[in-house]
């Protein structure tokens, strides 16, 4: 869960930096619908690395 986590983070915070107009070069560049759906993205990853990194391991069964 928590690569999946950091994977949404990382594509998160690209379309939100296309859409801010931080990135250039794509045709998502100024698109203010990028930069909300990059944040929704960001947060989903964050919420899932959190949530990885706080869940009980288990006992190892052999």
């Amino acid at each position: 869960m928590v690569v999946v986590g950091v994977i949404a983070l990382i594509v998160g915070a690209v379309f939100a930096g296309q859409g801010a107009n931080v990135i250039p070069g794509s045709s998502m560049t100024g698109e203010r619908m990028w930069l909300y759906i990059g944040v929704v993205v960001a947060v989903v990853g964050i919420v899932l690395i959190v949530l990885g990194v706080r869940r009980p391991r288990r006992p190892n069964e052999s």
